[in-house]
């Protein structure tokens, strides 16, 4: 499994931006595509957007489509995601995991601490 840290949530107004990190232990991160999830509070947990094993391919929810960027660092064992023009919508725990690229799953099953983003109207 790949053991993996969120960091970079917060509060902030609508229109702002926010910086998502995911630290990740192992080997065998470079190997995985990773992905950011969400959960807003009385919904269930929701897909956001993926990057390819080597960072050239990307994906997105409609929702987020051109606002969120995703990006990795495999020399870091690192994944980010650039949160711009928030909305109160987008207010919800963000989790990244290693991703099943066709069904925008999380391949592993078992989810981290996640990090709180809240976006104030």
């Amino acid at each position: 499994q790949v053991q993996r840290v969120e960091s970079g949530g917060g509060l902030v107004q609508a229109g702002g931006s926010l910086r998502l990190s995911c630290a990740a232990s192992g080997r065998t991160f470079s190997t995985y595509a990773m992905g950011w999830f969400r959960q807003a509070p009385g919904k269930e947990r929701e897909f956001v957007a993926a990057i390819s094993a080597n960072g050239s391919r990307t994906s997105y929810a409609d929702s987020v489509k051109g606002r969120f960027a995703i990006s990795r660092d495999n020399a870091k064992n690192t994944v980010y995601l650039q949160m711009n023009s928030l909305k109160p919508e987008d207010t919800a725990v963000y989790y990244c995991a290693p991703v099943n690229w066709g069904t925008r799953t999380n391949r592993e099953g078992a989810w981290g601490q996640g990090t709180q983003v809240t976006v104030s109207s």
